[in-house]
C-alpha cells in the first residue's frame, strides 16, 4: 500500500471517529439528569427487598 493511501485512509477514518465523538456528546448533553432518578429507584428495590425478606425472629429470653 503506498503511503500517500495509507494516510489518507487515516484522515477519513478520524474525521468519521469525530463526527460520531460530537453526535455521542450533543447526545449526552440533551439527556435527561438521571442521578436522581437511579438512586430513588435503587433505594425503593433495596426497601422492597427488605420487605419480602422473612422476618428475623427474637431471640428467645431465658
Amino acid at each position: 500500500m503506498h503511503p500517500g493511501n495509507h494516510l489518507a485512509l487515516h484522515h477519513a477514518r478520524a474525521a468519521e471517529l469525530r463526527t460520531e465523538a460530537d453526535a455521542h456528546r450533543l447526545a449526552t448533553a440533551a439527556r435527561r439528569p438521571r442521578d436522581l432518578r437511579a438512586r430513588l429507584g435503587w433505594t425503593l428495590v433495596e426497601v422492597g427487598l427488605r420487605l419480602t425478606a422473612a422476618p428475623k425472629t427474637a431471640a428467645a429470653v431465658p
